[in-house]
């Protein structure tokens, strides 16, 4: 077998990674789209839940109507706020994402917390952790995975990751060359 010097040193060009295709931005974005749809979806509806099950949990009676209609507003604002916030972000280019959808939706335990506190139900007990990563979260509302919101986000969340560590992955690689 006779390898020359030549061969080594110049890689072939058809071997070189392209980075992700057109198609691979294009489903990435299809992805975000239908994400960000679904967030919409199942925003309002896990804080009126949320709402609903901690009243129930801490004071052993559905809430009365006037906080279901708060819970109701609260979980409108929540939409608007949070989920235009998830789809701007899931516009940007993977590069300049500095944060993740979920971290987004953690941030709307606000909004059941708000209407929770207003009709003085007593918060959590909750551990050192918990107190000093998520201080405003005092029901522990925050959601550790997208399926905590709703269980119909699962399959989005993880098939739109799948598709950005795609990208990632084709862009590090087409960088290393």
């Amino acid at each position: 077998m006779c390898v020359t010097i030549a061969s080594m040193e110049q890689p072939d060009p058809q071997n070189q990674p392209a980075g992700p295709s057109r198609d691979d931005l294009r489903r990435l974005a299809d992805y975000a789209t239908v994400l960000a749809d679904a967030i919409d979806v199942a925003l309002g509806p896990w804080v009126r839940r949320s709402v609903e099950r901690v009243h129930v949990e801490r004071l052993t009676r559905r809430p009365p109507q006037e906080v279901r209609d708060a819970a109701e507003q609260a979980g409108a604002e929540a939409t608007e706020l949070i989920g235009g916030r998830v789809r701007a972000l899931l516009a940007l280019d993977i590069d300049e994402q500095r944060t993740g959808p979920l971290a987004l939706l953690r941030s709307a335990a606000v909004f059941p917390t708000q209407v929770l506190l207003a009709a003085g139900v007593p918060t959590a007990a909750r551990d050192e952790f918990l107190q000093s990563q998520f201080p405003d979260d005092v029901y522990d509302l925050g959601p550790a995975s997208f399926a905590d919101i709703d269980p119909a986000l699962h399959e989005p969340g993880l098939i739109w990751g799948a598709a950005k560590a795609h990208v990632h992955l084709a862009r590090r690689r087409a960088a290393a060359g």
